[in-house]
């Protein structure tokens, strides 16, 4: 996947100090669009990689790229006018508990009692490591101050690259789970992390990534027992209740190793009769652009709208 090929370079010089979830009021009935998209300006004299600006207002690196193509990731030119994508439609799924859409890169937050959704921008499995996909479970146990024991494969993989890995890694900053952990599943957990790049980003060997400050607010609001949805959606469609229609368009994730290494596209998982009826409503450029934001598009309310993401 092209926007995962800044990884290896980029590694070195991201420093992310901040964590900050994007709070929204949840829209009304039968509504999924939320927020509104801000620009920003780098300012003279800038030194900070785009990560540090897609820190600051709540965003992964790799929604920042979407939203910016052609944008310098290592040093944003002064004067440089960057949208900040904090606009979105809601995943078409129970507002409950925490839904991680992998395919955008973000986790959803429905604090409960709250008529609100906090939204965090997140890291995820490298190509060959994926974090599940289309997975309902809950959070098993929460630790602070986690240890990590790589698996054998884990090792192995290192050692190719010329680095030892301990069988067992303690608790404390040098740990690459970061200070809190959430548990899922059996083998997965939503994490923190010892280096803070990474946030938008395939990078983990499974487990979901978050800033640190982030990690700590959900670690503090979650109880054992809080459902957790997994889904992967890089097409998003809503009917809004002015009868105005919506797409939003995620570059999708590789789904092999030659997807990942090539250049091209990957394709999206929509059907020939989606795509055609798509591109009738007027989202032709959008399909191709792949944004990560809202686009309006040029039909009438009456109508109809099927596939992913439709309500």
């Amino acid at each position: 996947m092209r926007r995962m090929k800044v990884v290896g370079c980029l590694a070195a010089l991201f420093f992310s100090q901040y964590g900050l979830a994007v709070s929204y009021p949840l829209p009304p009935e039968g509504s999924r669009l939320v927020g509104a998209p801000i620009t920003i300006t780098v300012p003279e004299g800038n030194t900070l990689p785009l990560e540090a600006f897609a820190a600051r207002h709540g965003q992964g690196l790799s929604n920042m790229l979407e939203a910016n193509p052609g944008v310098d990731p290592f040093l944003p030119r002064a004067g440089t006018q960057l949208v900040v994508p904090q606009q979105l439609i809601l995943p078409p799924t129970v507002r409950e508990g925490i839904v991680v859409n992998v395919a955008e890169m973000r986790l959803y937050y429905y604090p409960p009692g709250s008529n609100t959704v906090e939204v965090l921008p997140i890291g995820i499995g490298q190509a060959g490591r994926e974090t599940p996909r289309n997975w309902v479970t809950a959070v098993e146990r929460k630790q602070e101050g986690p240890t990590w024991s790589p698996t054998p494969n884990t090792r192995r993989a290192y050692a190719k690259e010329g680095k030892t890995l301990p069988a067992f890694v303690p608790a404390g900053p040098d740990n690459p789970m970061g200070l809190y952990a959430l548990y899922i599943g059996r083998l997965y957990a939503i994490h923190g992390t010892n280096s803070n790049f990474g946030i938008g980003l395939r990078v983990s060997q499974g487990c979901i990534r978050l800033r640190n400050d982030d990690i700590k607010y959900l670690f503090d609001n979650f109880s054992v027992g809080t459902r957790v949805q997994l889904i992967d959606q890089p097409v998003k469609m809503t009917t809004e209740p002015d009868g105005s229609r919506w797409v939003e368009v995620h570059e999708p994730l590789s789904r092999n190793r030659a997807e990942f290494e090539s250049t091209n596209k990957v394709p999206l998982p929509i059907s020939a009769v989606q795509r055609t009826q798509l591109i009738s409503e007027g989202a032709g450029a959008e399909l191709e652009r792949r944004s990560g934001m809202p686009v309006k598009l040029a039909v009438s309310a009456g109508a109809a709208l099927t596939g992913p993401g439709a309500p």
